[in-house]
């Protein structure tokens, strides 16, 4: 079993709905991000904006960053030994509109990483080299 690390800056939102930390946490989980994990039949409860220092001792085999450079955000730099992949998606919480819109862009957020997230369960991950990991995992990440 690979050990995977979703890595965003703030931690309350996309890496959330991913399951996993940030480098500079908010402090708090986005209700919005927990709305969309109920609205798709996924638990709510547990959730906190960690850090990824929480998972300094942790080996990790991929690290998958989310953070959107597109709209300027600057990556966590992730310095240990993993696959490192980018599978940018705008950030949701910062929407500016009605509900209707907020909603249909945590939606549409949630249904990016799911997708990219089943494609990856569906590699043979063990028995790919670090290589083949890191192109297979990139092409997914620049799927939408």
């Amino acid at each position: 079993m690979l050990n995977v690390l979703v890595l965003c800056t703030g931690n309350s939102c996309r890496s959330v709905m991913a399951f996993s930390a940030g480098s500079h946490p908010v402090g708090k989980i986005n209700e919005a991000a927990l709305a969309t994990l109920k609205r798709h039949g996924l638990p709510t409860e547990g959730y906190q904006s960690q850090s990824w220092d929480e998972f300094e001792d942790q080996p990790f085999d991929i690290v998958i960053t989310v953070c959107d450079n597109a709209a300027g955000e600057v990556c966590p730099m992730y310095l240990h030994k993993a696959v490192l992949v980018h599978w940018g998606v705008s950030n949701p919480a910062h929407l500016e509109g009605t509900e209707e819109e907020k909603t249909a862009a945590f939606d549409k957020t949630f249904a990016i990483l799911e997708r990219r997230v089943k494609k990856m369960l569906a590699l043979p991950l063990e028995e790919m080299t670090e290589q083949e990991l890191t192109e297979k995992l990139n092409a997914i990440g620049q799927e939408s």
